[in-house]
């Protein structure tokens, strides 16, 4: 083992800034968007189908009631949910933020699913 201490090039010292940037507003602003952009729920291929066979819609309200519960339950761990509304069944990906399947609640109700660790109940 050698235990000489050796003089390191310029060019391969460590460099360390000495002083701060000022902090851009429109990158800072740009972020946010970009989080939150992150955050909105999308639909996998085989949900949109779904969705458009079984004539499934939500309002726009409805569906900012379901992304901020999906969002909660994110917070609160978990991964794969299912939501259940007045007139369906979602099963979401909360780590993906995506809608995996949907079906309507009279189809719901026959079905067992699996591989979710949480469930959300919303009465619209």
């Amino acid at each position: 083992m050698d235990h000489r201490i050796h003089q390191v090039s310029q060019q391969h010292a460590l460099q360390i800034p000495t002083g701060r940037k000022p902090i851009d507003n429109q990158h800072t602003s740009d972020f946010k968007e970009i989080l939150i952009g992150q955050q909105a729920l999308k639909f996998s291929k085989h949900a949109s189908q779904r969705l458009n066979e079984r004539n499934i819609e939500f309002n726009e309200k409805q569906w900012e009631t379901i992304s901020e519960k999906v969002l909660e339950a994110k917070q609160k761990g978990i991964t794969d949910s299912l939501v259940v509304t007045n007139n369906a069944a979602l099963v979401v990906s909360t780590k993906n933020n995506t809608v995996v399947t949907a079906m309507d609640r009279e189809e719901a109700t026959s079905n067992i699913f699996s591989n979710i660790n949480g469930t959300i109940l919303i009465n619209d």
